[in-house]
């Protein structure tokens, strides 16, 4: 096995610098389909994004020459923020009274999780106070990494820590649902086939998708592609415009996409420094997937919602992650989208207001 992958990594080696990166992605891409492919034939939950991501990132532990260039997570992700989009409905407006104790919940919620978790890449982890609080907050890779670096922590180590977050979370939560609660996640998430869609439903897939990425991008939002793709075609929905919904095959091919981005985080980073990092957030989300369960139960004992979409809701998943989760389930997709753009603007907002708070007095 090792000396095909030498064989494999030599042979790709030998390429232009300009072509390398994107043949590195074709092969990371051949491989995600595969996995994709084989989790679809097992029925196991979200197939196309869990099989990409879970081959892709045994393949970079492997060290096999996979790479995923960033430029390509964009178009990909206009697609999932438009079919988000599409989850919204008129009647939402009459339902956000209803979120304000879910809403408090989730504040109550990022504060166990951030004292928690803190506490544990400080202590049992090792790692110094700045790269501790920052790998600690429940949400925001990019911003967290760029907080991080800009207060003298370890970036590396931040973005390592917040991408195995994810990685764990989509790997494991998707299976608890399905085999505790007896759901079938297997399904497609987008409406119906690209062959049976009306022709509208391609053109408004197409404007909600570049206007959304214009509106990301003026308005600077985080995630800009999906959220500002998100908000258009939600916009669409409220209003009544439309109610298309994207063929699933486009959905799927996104998702084996997205799936191969995220495992493929991992390519280029000593197997020493990963597999530390893989180990420690290990412990780190239980400590988070305790307080998500704990929270989610008990908010749904006084807030009537289900106890299923606060969990998807309150997830430090990631939000096109979780979302998908909650399309596949036919749960509350505006709900459980809302929470966790709530959840990563307070982070954005709380975390270098709260570490310039505790100052000096963290560092023990």
């Amino acid at each position: 096995m090792t000396g095909w992958l030498a064989e494999v990594r030599s042979g790709f080696t030998q390429l232009s610098p300009a072509v390398f990166p994107y043949r590195q992605f074709a092969f990371a891409l051949v491989l995600g389909i595969a996995g994709g492919a084989v989790f679809y034939w097992l029925r196991l939950p979200l197939p196309w994004m869990l099989g990409a991501m879970t081959v892709c990132t045994v393949a970079a532990l492997a060290r096999a020459p996979v790479a995923a260039p960033g430029v390509i997570r964009s178009p990909m992700s206009a697609i999932i923020g438009v079919m988000l989009g599409s989850g919204f409905s008129p009647s939402i407006v009459w339902q956000l009274p209803q979120w304000l104790v879910p809403l408090a919940g989730l504040v109550l919620f990022m504060t166990a999780c951030g004292l928690s978790v803190v506490w544990y890449y400080r202590r049992i982890g090792g790692y110094d106070w700045v790269t501790a609080f920052f790998s600690g907050m429940p949400g925001g890779l990019v911003e967290m990494v760029i907080y991080g670096e800009e207060r003298g922590g370890d970036a590396r180590v931040i973005a390592l820590v917040h991408s195995a977050r994810i990685l764990l979370v989509v790997l494991t939560l998707p299976f608890i649902i399905q085999f505790s609660q007896g759901i079938r996640l297997d399904r497609p998430a987008g409406g119906v086939s690209v062959f049976d869609a009306p022709l509208s439903a391609e053109l408004w897939l197409v404007v909600c998708g570049f206007s959304g990425a214009f509106l990301g991008h003026v308005l600077r939002l985080p995630a800009k592609t999906l959220l500002g793709c998100m908000i258009v075609s939600a916009a669409v929905h409220i209003s009544g415009l439309s109610d298309f919904k994207p063929p699933f095959e486009i959905v799927n091919a996104a998702q084996v996409v997205l799936g191969v981005a995220i495992g493929c985080r991992f390519a280029g980073t000593a197997s020493r420094v990963v597999w530390r990092v893989l180990a420690l957030s290990v412990g780190s989300t239980a400590i988070l997937m305790f307080w998500m369960t704990l929270f989610a139960v008990t908010v749904s004992h006084i807030s009537g919602f289900s106890a299923v979409t606060l969990i998807l809701a309150y997830s430090p998943g990631g939000l096109t992650e979780m979302a998908l989760i909650a399309v596949a389930l036919h749960a509350e997709v505006a709900f459980v989208a809302a929470f966790h753009i709530i959840r990563v603007f307070l982070t954005m907002i709380a975390a270098p207001l709260t570490f310039r708070w505790l100052g000096r007095g963290g560092q023990t």
